[in-house]
């Protein structure tokens, strides 16, 4: 059993849609922002093997991974992600300019598995996917694209870290983030949106 959109809304977003989105995007950044300052802190850790610093990934596509389960919306997990992304662009992001490219195309991962379930299936598997498929694109970026800050790593380095990242972004992202939405969706909060009933939702 899969859980459908509302007839009333559709895939159309809505005011409520829009707003919502923007303050998980907002709080995306905050967690970008605290997440990378995590993740210098902890660097020490896989300075012995570097590849070790993807499993720790998976926060950064929290927005998305969330954003798509909450507003179950075409173009949520895009959108939430990016605009976390310009927020910690704009905050002062150590990794500078290529954190913005980075956001677009883990919320562009997320995005992708949503739609290959047409938005109708917001299960674990499914949001565990889509935190994989987001932590996918982001090795991606760190590791064979131009600008990606791993582009000298050895193969074998590369291929690690791809999977760490799928794995982190399963793990935190995927899991944690379908937790959060039953959680906020048993207290009301969610109400006006198509989560409103994810803890009724079967899990598999």
């Amino acid at each position: 059993m899969t859980s459908t959109l509302s007839s009333s809304t559709g895939y159309r977003w809505r005011v409520v849609d829009i707003v919502v989105a923007a303050v998980i995007a907002v709080a995306g950044g905050v967690i970008f922002w605290a997440w990378s300052a995590l993740a210098s802190g902890i660097s020490v850790l896989s300075a012995g093997y570097p590849p070790l610093s993807a499993l720790w990934s998976g926060g950064w596509f929290i927005p998305a991974v969330l954003g798509g389960l909450v507003i179950r919306k075409p173009g949520a997990a895009l959108f939430c992600e990016t605009v976390a992304a310009m927020g910690e662009l704009l905050a002062g992001s150590p990794y500078g300019g290529t954190v913005l490219l980075s956001g677009i195309l883990q919320g562009l991962g997320a995005e992708l598995v949503f739609a290959a379930f047409r938005y109708r299936s917001w299960k674990l598997p499914v949001s565990v996917l889509a935190g994989a498929a987001a932590g996918l694109l982001c090795g991606i970026n760190d590791c064979f694209l131009p600008w990606g800050w791993n582009i000298e790593y050895t193969a074998d380095f590369k291929a690690v870290y791809l999977v760490f990242c799928m794995i982190s972004g399963a793990l935190i992202a995927g899991a944690l983030s379908w937790l959060a939405t039953r959680g906020l969706a048993r207290t009301g909060a969610l109400s006006s949106l198509g989560a409103r009933n994810a803890h009724r939702e079967p899990s598999f």
